[in-house]
């Protein structure tokens, strides 16, 4: 990655001499903020809109949970990846941070060749991010990446996977009965649909890595890196829920009503071996797609245990 320069990370911690270690181990490479409360590091990161956030748990004022809950809630700040960086070392607080959207965990002491390996990797994916926007890789009409895109991005984080030996989640999704839902209330109504449960499947995506993109018509894929099954059916199930629970405001002949939809869901995960297994993988993710429509639709398939 060329140009480290350009990323700005604000380190959150009340310890100076952490401070001090980390910025020792990430400058010159990138610009350096520092933040040593959890109200200071929501106002830096508000005002300059870090590209990356290293956030220490204990803090003096805020509990650095709580500081992640409110970076994730505001729009200023919610696409922000944050690492979290602790001594605590229990398997719980790292589950809560990766709950509550944090993208990595790094506990202390620190090694360098660690934090330096995790930070270039996030920012690798918010470089893929930023280039996807300037190619134009984006669905004019739900503004999030094509099926190009998502080829590019998958692609990358299936050898990166494969390198590390990482899990990789996909969720094929598509709109029930779609066809009809045109028929009656028309086109117009079917783009407003799919704008809305395209705002929906980007609410229900807590860690700026993962990915949501149409491929095409109304389907829809969400790619999860580093995650298993049981993170990619959490998050299915959660969309699944919230589009059913949807309504859709739409003006007929009649007067206004609103309208509701349902979405089918095929869920795989793996730890992947080969580049060559991508197209079969993602030819599975199809298959309980599918699955999913033929056994009433509304529903969530996947791979069993």
């Amino acid at each position: 990655m060329e140009n480290h320069q350009q990323f700005t990370i604000l380190v959150v911690d009340d310890e100076k001499t952490n401070l001090m270690v980390l910025h020792k181990i990430l400058y010159p490479e990138y610009n350096i903020l520092t933040a040593t409360s959890g109200e200071e590091a929501l106002s830096r990161a508000i005002e300059h809109r870090p590209d990356l956030i290293l956030l220490d748990i204990i803090l003096p004022d805020i509990n650095g949970f709580d500081v992640l809950l409110q970076l994730k809630q505001l729009s200023e700040t919610r696409n922000i990846p944050v690492i979290i960086v602790s001594g605590l070392t229990s398997e719980g607080a790292e589950e809560r941070g990766f709950f509550f959207g944090a993208v990595d965990y790094i506990t202390k002491p620190f090694k360098n060749t660690i934090v330096k390996a995790r930070v270039r990797t996030h920012l690798q994916t918010v470089q893929h991010i930023r280039m996807i926007e300037k190619l134009g890789m984006i669905d004019t009409l739900t503004n999030i990446p094509n099926r190009r895109s998502f080829n590019e991005r998958i692609e990358m984080e299936w050898r990166r996977a494969i390198r590390k030996q990482l899990p990789i989640s996909l969720l094929m999704l598509d709109v029930d009965r779609f066809k009809v839902y045109n028929d009656t209330y028309g086109h117009p109504q079917g783009d407003t649909l799919l704008r809305t449960i395209t705002q929906i499947f980007t609410e229900s995506l807590n860690r700026p890595g993962d990915m949501a993109a149409r491929l095409g018509g109304e389907e829809f894929a969400i790619l999860l890196p580093d995650s298993g099954m049981d993170a990619a059916l959490s998050v299915a199930e959660r969309i699944r829920r919230a589009i059913e629970k949807a309504r859709i405001p739409a003006t007929t002949p009649n007067g206004d009503i609103e309208t509701t939809t349902t979405i089918s869901i095929g869920a795989v995960s793996v730890i992947p071996k080969s580049e060559e297994d991508l197209p079969a993988f993602i030819a599975r993710a199809d298959e309980y797609l599918y699955a999913a429509k033929n056994s009433g639709r509304n529903r969530v398939c996947s791979e069993p245990d």
